[in-house]
């Protein structure tokens, strides 16, 4: 049922398309009714029976927006302004671009749009002044005796021919003369009958808008439309236009004067005269200029009128803000010669002596933000900024509370106090406890100068340790996750314009990436015990290193011969090490507080201060003092510093952190181990549990951290020689040469500068284990102990390099049949075996890179075939590089199959 109804409504207003398309072929206006029925349709069936009917839809549907009723007002038909495509900027180019405030000339934003056609609302009231003209329609409402209404149009003669009555000739009157005529011919010609007159359609008036239009030309408007209607309706002005000076001309005479000026400023419209057929709306070229910038409310570049005074400009750019300092503007004026003059003028005085002139650049400069009686409190508070000071105010003062007046991160027993001592700006420095100032301590809650800075740090360095320090402090955890999000939203923001400015760049290409992947597993074993590199600190806010900064390089510019730096150093175990500002009557215990204060590992019996009393080598000493005395408060241990004193806090002897190795694979109880120092392999195996019944001792793999930063400048060195050895022999390379070419040999580099690092250390487990040698175990050790294997694998320049099962009767050459033989570019004089354990063997008795000749194959052993050097054109370094290749694969496997 449903289906039926809607195909009859389809079949409804198929109909009504087809009638609305007969009346547009016969060029006859469509109906507002049947207008508005086809507006209803959706998009997709007026598009389709568009298409059915061979219709132009815009057509059809700019039609509909012209066709005016009484009730209905027309829609705007101004668009946006085109704009060159050589100005049209990229959404992430404006996203980043720095913003550059650029001053405009005044009042040219309001011709933004692009004209179609402007035309007044047919449904606004007519003013009784509207001079009725033939082509008007008339409306009648008749009542009384009789009721009607007619609908009268005013001809070409002037005349207003109403059913019933003579015609009357009404051209020229005022809208209030014909209603007070017809009314009154009604009342007198038609006894017992009222009329009540209206205006309906009205005619259209063509004017001419030239000049410096943005499109000037001959336009179609209502008779209702004033000038402001003829400038949108040609786009507004140009560039060089005008906006005081509009000249409307009637008859050849110029009839008014209009300026957009009081329009936009005064909001006067008294001179936005009504057009009449033929008018010109002349816009001549823009006159005097003067650009307003600086402290005003609107800074523009403003067209000045003869006779204009400074307090008209300063009008017309809204007035001064409030902190602008009046007293001494800028004028930049054109000079006769070559060069500008620069003038100053008072405009805090009723007559300046300023007189505007074109060209004219008026700078209004801001006072100064320095204060005078104020103290400035920054860093990790909760309220930064400027604060009130008189005379015997205290620090305590300032901060009131610490819950209240701090962040949670705020270091309560560092900050300093900066004070400028001089009319240069020099400043001495005054360090003192946030808890004991509050706490009402007279040596901490010092009295305070006017200009004073008071700087409170974070008790955090990096970044990291302070959020994670805060992270669940008072957080929902919908606070928590809008946190991460905003964090990452920057880093994104952070990345974009990285790669927007081309300081940030892939890693990886697509191919590297998707090598990446498949090694994900190895790459997050090896990252497991060790780091390739090491992250660079980012430093928290509030932190040492940042808020010291300007004040280390502030002391350092300052001093000069008879001055010598205020600066001291603490190194050692404290918990921030560094240059500290030599604050006044600062001793030991002063300058460890600023360090964050002593670590676990500090020594208090003995300390030392290094001292250059001239700053020479020849005039240094060393004083050593009980550093437990100092920290109690005693005067003999706790002495005062001097200029470039540099504090040493000793590490107790045998002190040591907790030195973590592990072991993993076939053993009893697998996992990472705390250690003594000294403590051997054997004795962490023993604590382990030794070893299961499937250990293959022979094979087992052990890393050291330091090993591997000596592989990794192996790598580095050995690369670096590769490009120099390559770059030369890359130049005697022939056109019919089949070597490698310059960008396989560039790969290879690059893959060789990639690998990872292992660090192997080869071992003999059995003798350790026997107590033939013995392995003292470092800070990041590791042992692998694999299970018992039964193959031996083939690698290198083989048809197909694969592992086999171990046979006790196969010998080397027969491994490598099975394996598809050699390649044409391998080296068969240098073929040689990796054995389990990580020594290497040559077969046969050659000698090169031999460990013990008399080993035979053994299960876990690798065959390794290298390349012949001679295929890359005689590289002297391409046998040790193949060598790095095959020895780290091999121990990664060993490591990636436990």
């Amino acid at each position: 049922m449903q289906g039926k109804m809607f195909k009859t409504y389809l079949g409804v207003l198929s109909a009504i398309f087809i009638l609305f398309y007969a009346t547009i072929a016969q060029a006859v206006n469509p109906s507002p009714a049947q207008i508005e029925q086809f507006k209803k349709l959706p998009r997709a069936q007026q598009e389709a029976l568009a298409r059915q009917y061979g219709v132009d839809l815009e057509t059809i549907m700019g039609n509909s927006s012209k066709t005016n009723t009484n009730d209905q007002e027309v829609e705007s038909t101004i668009g946006e302004r085109k704009v060159l495509a050589e100005e049209e900027l990229q959404t992430q180019e404006e996203k980043f671009k720095p913003k550059q405030e650029e001053l405009k000339p005044f009042g040219y934003d309001i011709f933004a749009g692009e004209p179609t056609s402007f035309m007044p609302s047919e449904s606004a009231p007519v003013p009784d002044d509207y001079i009725v003209r033939p082509g008007d329609q008339v409306q009648i409402s008749l009542y009384g005796k009789e009721s009607a209404t007619v609908d009268v149009s005013i001809d070409r003669s002037g005349r207003l021919s109403i059913p019933k009555l003579a015609p009357v000739h009404v051209a020229g009157m005022s809208f209030k003369e014909l209603k007070s005529l017809v009314s009154e011919k009604v009342s007198n010609e038609m006894i017992g009958v009222k009329a009540f007159v209206s205006l309906g359609q009205l005619r259209s008036i063509r004017v001419l808008v030239v000049g410096e239009a943005y499109k000037p030309g001959s336009y179609t408007l209502s008779s209702l439309s004033t000038v402001t209607h003829a400038l949108f309706a040609s786009g507004g002005v140009s560039d060089i236009a005008s906006l005081r000076n509009i000249e409307i001309k009637r008859g050849g005479k110029i009839v008014n004067h209009f300026d957009l000026y009081d329009l936009l400023i005064k909001g006067d419209s008294s001179n936005d005269i009504i057009l009449k057929p033929g008018d010109v709306v002349f816009i001549p070229p823009v006159g005097a200029q003067v650009s307003v910038t600086g402290a005003v409310k609107r800074p523009a570049i403003f067209e000045l009128k003869k006779g204009e005074s400074t307090a008209d400009l300063l009008a017309m750019a809204g007035g001064l803000k409030a902190n602008a300092y009046s007293e001494k503007v800028t004028v930049e004026r054109a000079g006769n010669g070559d060069y500008k003059q620069i003038l100053s003028f008072d405009f805090t005085k009723t007559n300046s002596g300023y007189t505007p002139q074109d060209g004219d650049v008026v700078r209004v400069s801001e006072t100064s933000s320095a204060y005078n009686n104020a103290v400035t409190l920054i860093g990790a508070v909760t309220r930064p900024g400027e604060y009130s000071w008189h005379q015997g105010k205290r620090i305590g003062d300032i901060i009131g509370s610490l819950r209240g007046a701090l962040l949670p991160q705020a270091d309560l027993d560092y900050a300093i106090l900066l004070r400028e001592v001089d009319v240069y700006g020099n400043i001495e420095v005054y360090q003192f406890s946030l808890a004991k100032a509050v706490a009402g301590d007279s040596n901490h809650n010092l009295l305070l100068n006017a200009r004073d800075k008071l700087i409170v740090f974070s008790r955090f360095e990096s970044k990291a340790e302070e959020q994670d320090a805060l992270k669940q402090l008072a957080l929902t955890e919908e606070e928590q996750e809008l946190q991460k999000k905003v964090k990452l939203w920057h880093l994104f923001e952070q990345r974009q314009f990285e790669e927007f400015v081309g300081t940030r760049k892939p890693l990886f290409s697509e191919e590297e990436e998707a090598e990446l992947k498949s090694k994900q597993k190895l790459t997050d074993i090896i990252a497991a015990r060790s780091k390739d590199e090491e992250e660079e600190i980012e430093y928290a806010t509030f932190s040492r290193n940042q808020l010291l900064d300007k004040v280390i390089k502030k002391l350092q510019l300052q001093a000069g011969a008879g001055e010598r730096i205020k600066l001291v150093e603490v190194n050692g175990n404290v918990r921030f090490p560094g240059v500290y500002p030599l604050a006044k009557n600062m001793a030991v215990r002063e300058l460890i507080t600023a360090g964050g204060g002593l670590t676990e590992s500090a020594f208090l019996d003995k300390a030392e201060i290094t001292r250059s009393k001239t700053g020479t080598n020849d005039d240094i000493e060393h004083i050593t003092f009980n550093l437990q005395g100092a920290l109690d408060g005693s005067l003999e241990e706790n002495p005062l510093l001097l200029s470039k004193d540099s504090l040493n806090i000793l590490t107790i002897p045998n002190w040591q952190e907790n030195i973590k190795v592990k072991v993993e694979g076939e053993v009893t109880f697998p996992g990472q181990y705390t250690i003594r120092r000294g403590e051997t392999i054997k004795d962490v195996i023993e604590r382990a549990g030794g070893f299961s019944d499937f250990a293959a001792l022979d094979a087992a793999v052990f890393t050291r951290k330091t090993i591997q930063e000596q592989e990794r400048a192996q790598i580095e060195r050995l690369t670096n020689e590769l490009r120099r050895d390559l770059a030369s022999k890359s130049f005697e390379y022939s056109q019919n040469s089949v070597k490698l070419s310059y960008d396989e040999m560039a790969m290879l580099i690059s893959d060789l500068s990639q690998m990872p690092t292992l660090g192997r250390l080869v071992i003999n487990l059995d003798d350790i284990l026997a107590d033939k040698q013995q392995l003292v175990l470092q800070d990041g050790d590791a042992l692998y102990i694999p299970s018992k294997r039964d193959s031996i694998s083939v690698i290198g320049e083989v048809n197909y390099a694969t592992s086999h099962l171990y046979n006790p009767d196969t010998g080397v050459d027969a491994y490598i049949r099975l394996s598809g033989g050699t390649k044409a570019r391998a080296d068969e004089e240098r073929i040689y075996v990796i054995k389990a354990n990580g020594s290497v063997y040559i077969p046969e008795n050659k000698g090169w890179f031999a460990v013990n000749t008399s080993h035979q194959l053994e299960p876990g052993d690798t065959i390794v075939v290298p390349m012949d050097t001679a295929h890359m054109d005689s590289l002297t370094l391409w046998s040790s590089a193949t060598q790095i290749f095959y020895q780290l694969g091999v121990g990664i496997a060993a490591i990636s199959g436990i």
